[in-house]
């Protein structure tokens, strides 16, 4: 009897330690694999910065656009102004609903939105700093542009803000992501600013004291007339740059796919999913 309970006591010890190395070895890839690296971070918070970087240089630039460079009515900047925000109040719960309601795809639920809004984005952002050569529709022209453009603009945030929930299961992870993004979107409306601000200010030059001694009528309307092309052109520049940001921040974000939560949840339920399409089978 003796014997026979070591025995049984030796081997109970036994089956007891195997579960333990079992758990270990189930927890390390977990772990790890709810782990965002210092890349996908820095990717998903590019990608906040197109936001901010046009809307630094919109809120500053555009009204001082529209009256000097455009020569349009202070009446009609504001209507254009106005119905531009309304507009984009509008969208914003329009878009909002229409992401909650789109399906999975191969590039994630989000990534579609992102993806075809940024070229019809980039293009209405340039037009809107383009002066048309009639006359008579200007306002139409800058209104039109500008309410599409604060459509793509919500087409590509939404999504985007949405998007955190989707990179990651772990929570502290989401909230490190989240801090990276607020630091890149404040740094975006810092550049947005900066680079606006840097090239239109950089066209304008002051008069040096023999102009102003040989100065006629003449001279006056042809130094108002190189100034404004100057500044319309530097608008132009100013704007293009700030598109070619856009589409490299867009091309960063592309590069980090969201993970697909939905997958996620039916692995957690058991659910096998087969490699040929359309098969599931529930363990």
């Amino acid at each position: 009897m003796a014997r026979g309970e070591g025995a049984e006591q030796y081997a109970a010890g036994l089956l007891s330690v195997k579960p333990l190395n079992t758990d270990i070895k189930a927890v390390k890839p977990k772990d790890m694999r709810n782990r965002l690296s210092l890349w996908s971070k820095l990717c998903f918070a590019i990608g906040g910065a197109p936001y901010q970087i046009t809307g630094s240089a919109l809120g500053f630039f555009l009204q001082i656009y529209l009256l000097d460079v455009a020569q349009l009515d202070p009446s009609h900047a504001s209507v254009i102004l106005f119905v531009g925000r309304a507009w984009d109040a509008i969208t914003d719960p329009t878009v909002g609903f229409l992401v909650s309601r789109s399906r999975w795809t191969g590039m994630g639920r989000m990534m579609p939105w992102i993806l075809f809004s940024t070229p019809f984005a980039v293009l209405t952002y340039f037009l809107i700093w383009y002066v048309p050569p009639f006359e008579q529709g200007k306002v139409i022209w800058y209104l039109i542009f500008y309410c599409l453009f604060q459509s793509m603009q919500t087409c590509f945030h939404v999504p985007y803000s949405a998007l955190t929930m989707f990179i990651s299961n772990d929570q502290k992870e989401r909230d490190s992501a989240t801090a990276y993004r607020m630091m890149v979107e404040v740094l975006g409306t810092v550049l947005g600013t900066a680079i606006q601000g840097q090239i239109v200010g950089g066209s304008s030059g002051c008069p040096t004291e023999s102009d102003v001694i040989n100065i006629n009528s003449t001279s006056i309307n042809n130094m108002s007339v190189v100034t404004l092309d100057e500044t319309k052109q530097a608008y132009m520049i100013a704007s293009g740059v700030i598109c070619i940001i856009y589409v490299v921040c867009a091309a960063c974000l592309v590069c980090r796919r969201e993970r697909e939560k939905r997958y996620e949840s039916m692995k957690q339920q058991k659910v096998l999913i087969c490699p040929m399409p359309r098969w599931n089978i529930y363990v």
